[in-house]
């Protein structure tokens, strides 16, 4: 497999984004929770890493939740929402007893598994 152009990256990042901000349908705290997470993977990651069938599989998701309320939307929404929560969570982690801190720490670890366990099961991106 050979590394995407760069204009394959910027393309694909675009279409993310405009299928994201669809799928929100342009909600004021979640359209800049997805602005944030897709600069930061487009940033953070590895043109390498880019899988243009996953992002195919990913925008396709996107359109069905952009398209009707169905499970997709919700999918989207609830993503979202804990992304938004999730910055308030990570400053938090220090301050309280050590069980508390604990609890903490490892409180998104099931989320996150069930992310990779959608992204496994439908060949999406979803991160």
């Amino acid at each position: 497999m050979s590394t995407p152009s760069n204009r394959e990256i910027l393309s694909a990042y675009r279409q993310l984004y405009k299928h994201c901000l669809r799928a929100v349908q342009y909600s004021k705290p979640a359209r800049y929770t997805i602005r944030d997470r897709l600069r930061h993977q487009f940033r953070s990651g590895h043109p390498a890493d880019l899988d243009l069938r996953r992002i195919e599989n990913t925008l396709e998701f996107l359109r069905g939740a952009a398209r009707e309320k169905g499970l997709e939307h919700q999918i989207v929404k609830n993503l979202t929402h804990v992304w938004y929560h999730e910055p308030k969570m990570v400053e938090s982690r220090t301050k309280g007893e050590e069980g508390e801190v604990r609890i903490k720490i490892t409180a998104y670890d099931p989320f996150y598994h069930t992310i990779r366990m959608l992204n496994e099961s439908m060949g999406t991106c979803i991160r």
